[in-house]
C-alpha cells in the first residue's frame, strides 16, 4: 500500500501517524505542508473527501485562528480557505490519502482503519 501524508513534523499526532504507517510497511509520500501547502484545488478535494467541511478542517490552537477571528460566521468557505493558504498551519493535520481512503489522523490511532 502506498499513502501520502501532509505532515508536520513538530506535531507529536503528525509523527505517531507516520511511524503507524511505517511500522505497517506502508510506503508513505510525506508532504510537509507548511513548506509546500496543497493547491487550492487539491485543499478544497481533500476537504471535501474528509467530510468534515471547511470550519471542521480549521485548526485553532497555536494558529493565527483567534486573532484572524475566524470563528466569526462571516466568513464564507472560500474565505476561509483563503486563509488556510495564506496561513497553511491553519490547516488541521496529520491527512492521510490513500488508493481507499483520505482521512484526518486524529486521533492517531485512527489511521489504521485505512490499513485494514
Amino acid at each position: 500500500m502506498r499513502a501520502t501524508i501532509y505532515h508536520n513534523p513538530q506535531c507529536g499526532t503528525s509523527r505517531n501517524v507516520l511511524g503507524i504507517l511505517r511500522e505497517a510497511g506502508v510506503e508513505a509520500t510525506v508532504i510537509e505542508y507548511l513548506k509546500t501547502p496543497p493547491a487550492r484545488a487539491e485543499l478544497e478535494r481533500l476537504i471535501k473527501a474528509i467530510g468534515k467541511g471547511v470550519r471542521g478542517m480549521l485548526r485553532k490552537r497555536g494558529t493565527p485562528y483567534e486573532e484572524l477571528g475566524l470563528d466569526d460566521p462571516k466568513w464564507t468557505d472560500a474565505q476561509l480557505i483563503d486563509f488556510m493558504l495564506a496561513h497553511p498551519i491553519l490547516i488541521e493535520r496529520p491527512i492521510v490519502v490513500t488508493d481507499k481512503q483520505i482521512m484526518l489522523a486524529r486521533p492517531s490511532e485512527s489511521v489504521r482503519e485505512i490499513l485494514a
